[in-house]
């Protein structure tokens, strides 16, 4: 078996999986840094992100209004310190990515401009037209591609983390390209291998978001914070669920319900269609219940409309993107009739427990991106606040993950643990002639966390959920792949990624049902209110053999204390 060994290993080719690449190469020249992604990583999921990244580069703004922005978004939940922290690391990076090429939109003055998003004070969110995420990401790579310490290992798939007298030991991976079985070592890891939103079925998330490495940081042994929090985008396009911008309410548009009201204006006066993306979804759920949606165009899916026809000058310059997306997928011109729209999964605010340095609970491991929890979103993510996330804190793991490399040493390896995962993969899934179907499995998973673990939540639909999935638990034990290739098998890949669903949509579920009360992203309808007395405090979630063990761990406050979230 190959072993192959680096300085330092980070898992993910996204936007914190390349920032923190860049970051660690430019730390020392000598160290070198293996980046591991199960594709392309141009075509990883950051490219679509869309609408803006918060910074404060105004001088009308400050670092106190974005860092209170945040933490009121957060229903209180952020940690204040991790929060005063990232604001100020933020606009360096906006500077940074500018002066590597990225095409930031301007104002005629030839600054860098910005545009307001939901639960904003101020117009703060940078953006390139509204392919964000898409420019970004072209800049990033590029200039990974420059650094000759930086290796690329794309199309290789993580299967588990092997941590051996607490610290990092190896990974076993699968070359997807070939099928072989191999292990990775080095002296530090990064985490940034994204989200887990694919667990639900109506997603802005690309298919291949199935939180892997979430599950396999739990499977390890590091816990997972606040994983019930999980962000319902309010305007995913009807039926596909494709993303449309926040950017689209920020320039002028807004919802209407089937009478053609702006129904935003009784939910949240003040910021209307502005308004956070856990209360604008909410609005609209209440607004489908009431009997105000739309339906019959999309079969059973009711939906509200997205109006952007008063901006219809705008479009082409502003929202490029999704007027393309409207017309490709619905062939509806957004200049002259509305986009339809209802609430997707959207965002993971949980992820790995990390401090405001991105380390974990295991020396040398760390994490960044969405698949970290620092905490700075808490219960509800602000729009505009996760590229920024991506580019400040990869940054600061690829320097902690660099220093961490130079003054440590790679270990012998556990091969023992190595072989334990090889023959799960291989003698218990690949080699197995007939069992359950994990294509059924995994819509039937995201079917349940759809209809209980979505926008609206109770005590008996959690508990239906969680009765549903350690049935499909039971399920997985007994799984087949048709496919018994060795290369490009990706049905085996899918069926590891199940595996991982299964796991972490246990933890949301369960975590929900303890936490009785609704702050931010989490709404249970029989705990309306938020319940700081109890529930200010962060969710811990721990692997044992039978099952998530929890725990409670405080929410940091530095000088703003919990109030009511009024908009």
């Amino acid at each position: 078996m190959e072993v192959i060994k680096e300085d330092i290993i980070i898992i993910g080719g996204g936007m914190a999986g390349l920032r923190a690449a860049i970051s660690a190469a430019e730390y020392d020249s000598k160290i070198s840094v293996g980046l591991i992604s199960k594709l392309y990583p141009i075509r990883s999921h950051s490219v679509s992100a869309e609408g803006g990244t918060s910074a404060v580069l105004n001088p009308k703004d400050n670092f106190d209004l974005h860092a209170y922005d945040t933490i009121k978004g957060s229903d209180y939940l952020a940690d204040q310190d991790a929060v005063e922290t990232f604001v100020r690391l933020v606009p360096e990076q906006i500077y940074t990515t500018d002066h590597w090429g990225c095409p930031w939109s301007r104002n005629p003055d030839g600054t860098i401009s910005q545009r307001d998003f939901g639960g904003l004070s101020f117009p703060r969110a940078t953006f390139a037209a509204d392919k964000t995420g898409f420019h970004v990401m072209q800049t990033l790579f590029s200039r990974a591609l420059k650094y000759d310490n930086i290796h690329f290992y794309n199309e290789y798939f993580v299967t588990s983390l092997i941590i051996d007298n607490n610290r990092f030991n190896a990974l076993t991976v699968i070359n997807i390209k070939t099928g072989e079985f191999l292990a990775f070592q080095a002296k530090s890891l990064i985490f940034a291998a994204g989200g887990a939103g694919r667990l639900y079925k109506f997603s802005t998330y690309a298919h291949f978001v199935t939180g892997d490495g979430d599950a396999i940081a739990y499977r390890a042994g590091l816990p997972l914070k606040d994983m019930e929090f999980i962000q319902f985008h309010p305007t995913g396009l009807v039926p596909s669920g494709i993303l449309i911008t926040e950017g689209a309410r920020a320039d002028g548009g807004f919802l209407v319900n089937n009478k053609g009201e702006r129904f935003m204006e009784k939910y949240a006066p003040s910021k209307k269609d502005m308004a956070p993306r856990d209360i604008v979804s909410r609005a609209i759920m209440w607004e489908l219940q009431k009997g105000n949606g739309i339906k019959g165009k999309y079969g059973d899916i009711e939906y509200v409309n997205l109006d952007l026809t008063g901006i219809a000058d705008k479009l082409e310059e502003r929202l490029p993107m999704i007027t393309d997306i409207a017309r490709k997928f619905n062939n509806i011109d957004p200049a002259n009739e509305p986009i339809p729209v209802r609430p997707a999964t959207h965002y993971t605010m949980g992820g790995i427990h990390v401090n405001v340095n991105t380390e974990t609970t295991v020396p040398g491991i760390f994490s960044a991106g969405e698949n970290a929890a620092v905490s700075i979103h808490g219960g509800n993510r602000l729009g505009s606040n996760s590229t920024n996330e991506c580019l400040a804190f990869g940054n600061v793991a690829g320097k902690r993950a660099a220093e961490f490399a130079m003054s440590g040493n790679i270990p012998d390896i556990n091969m023992n643990k190595v072989l334990d995962e090889e023959n799960r993969i291989y003698d218990a899934i690949l080699k197995r002639n007939s069992g359950e179907n994990v294509a059924a499995i995994r819509e039937d998973l995201r079917a349940l966390m759809d209809r209980y673990v979505g926008v609206f939540r109770d005590e008996n639909g959690l508990l239906t959920a969680l009765k549903g999935i350690k049935q499909l638990k039971s399920r997985y034990g007994g799984i087949s792949v048709e496919d018994k290739s060795m290369t490009f098998n990706i049905e085996l890949q899918w069926a590891l990624e199940v595996g991982f669903m299964l796991d972490l949509s246990e933890i949301i579920t369960k975590g929900a049902l303890l936490r009785k009360e609704s702050r931010g992203a989490h709404y249970r309808i029989d705990f309306p209110e938020r319940d700081d007395t109890n529930f200010l405090k962060h969710t811990m979630a721990r692997y044992t053999v039978n099952g998530p063990e929890f725990y409670y761990i405080p929410v940091t406050i530095t000088k703003w204390k919990p109030a009511p979230r009024v908009y």
